[in-house]
């Protein structure tokens, strides 16, 4: 362990020798209109989530050209975003095909008025590194994230110390703003916001069609998997809550299924009954397209349930381990539940009872 930290200090100081900058304590930004943002590891939920960033930007900087830098992983999540005018992929495993390398280095060597490293959970050297790579006139990065120092803090001239352990509950939506909010940048609008077309709204209606039964009112979604395990609610749980919610509230019920969940999700077929379809190998905006049609959508504390809160469709969303008020989406109609950190502790009558109340609702309205 103490080599380790001897090398990693050593590495440091090679960098700060070479590549750091001065810090420039002034808040003051000028009128930036050509904005890098780097972005490029892999948590899908947080850059949902930290979409109000982009919103705060450009409501600030109305004329603004933001580009985002994002992992492959990512992109999706962000492909039609309205706030981005480009996207570009980083891959690390590419970075050895010299045509890729070219054209990576091309885009960061362009002017920019500033670069950004948006930091909520962790604090990324590779993300670091890249901002002063840039050819930009300002670059803004985290000081120290929960009062644990950021090492290549040197890369950066505009600092900032990004402490929540006097708000713990704060949302990430949020905490996203917390290293522009300095610098007068923010939004009263924290929502996340996933932009589709007519092409992935007639790809929802088309599975619509599919799976409709004329005589059901609702059309309702679930997504039952989730990356960590101790984020899954049992498929047992999930088949007894379609089974009670098919006796009162009729519904054309879909799954929306991960790339990796295909096996697991057929087990929940066979538990129930009821017709489930699949919407399977579909992009993100197809998916966000399909739920902003339903009534009801259902998930685990998962990258999708990320997607179901850009929609305005009422969504319950099922946690265990992580905190909600951190991480459900927030907006009308955004509900979620949690007893313990062992999500099996949520019961089936938790989850239908507000599936009740809701229904209830979109039936007056309807």
């Amino acid at each position: 362990m103490a080599e380790k930290v001897f090398l990693r200090n050593i590495f440091l100081r090679i960098f700060r020798a070479l590549l750091g900058v001065e810090e420039n304590a002034s808040r003051e930004l000028g009128n930036p209109q050509k904005i890098l943002i780097i972005r490029q590891h892999n948590q899908l939920g947080d850059l949902l989530a930290g979409v109000s960033l982009f919103r705060a930007l450009k409501e600030t900087y109305p004329d603004s050209h933001i580009s985002l830098v994002v992992s492959p992983f990512n992109y999706p999540g962000m492909v039609k975003n309205k706030f981005l005018d480009r996207i570009y992929i980083f891959d690390k495993k590419r970075l050895l095909n010299p045509s890729y390398l070219v054209k990576t280095w091309r885009l960061l060597r362009e002017s920019y008025d500033l670069a950004i490293v948006p930091v909520v959970v962790s604090i990324s050297f590779t993300s670091n590194l890249i901002a002063r790579i840039s050819k930009s006139k300002i670059r803004i990065g985290a000081k120290s994230l929960e009062g644990k120092p950021n090492h290549s803090a040197f890369f950066f001239d505009k600092r900032v110390d990004l402490d929540w352990r006097r708000h713990p509950d704060s949302n990430v939506s949020e905490r996203s703003l917390d290293i522009v909010r300095p610098f007068r940048i923010n939004t009263k609008n924290y929502t996340s916001e996933i932009s589709f077309n007519g092409t992935d709204t007639s790809a929802a209606d088309n599975f619509i069609n599919e799976i409709a039964h004329e005589k059901k009112k609702y059309l309702i979604g679930l997504h039952a998997g989730a990356g960590k395990q101790n984020n899954r609610w049992s498929l047992e749980k999930y088949a007894s809550l379609i089974k009670k919610i098919e006796a009162d509230y009729p519904a054309n019920f879909y799954l929306t299924v991960g790339q990796f969940e295909k096996d697991y999700l057929n087990c929940l077929e066979k538990k129930v009954d009821v017709k489930i379809g699949k919407y399977t190998n579909k992009t993100i905006p197809q998916v966000a397209a399909l739920i902003s049609k339903s009534d009801l959508f259902i998930s685990n504390d998962t990258g999708i349930m990320h997607v179901a809160g850009t929609t305005k469709t009422p969504q319950i969303s099922i946690f265990g381990p992580t905190n909600p008020f951190n991480w459900a989406p927030i907006g009308s109609n955004k509900y979620f539940i949690r007893k313990s950190e062992l999500i099996e502790d949520v019961s089936v009558e938790d989850v239908f009872h507000l599936c009740t109340i809701i229904l209830n609702d979109r039936e007056i309205k309807k």
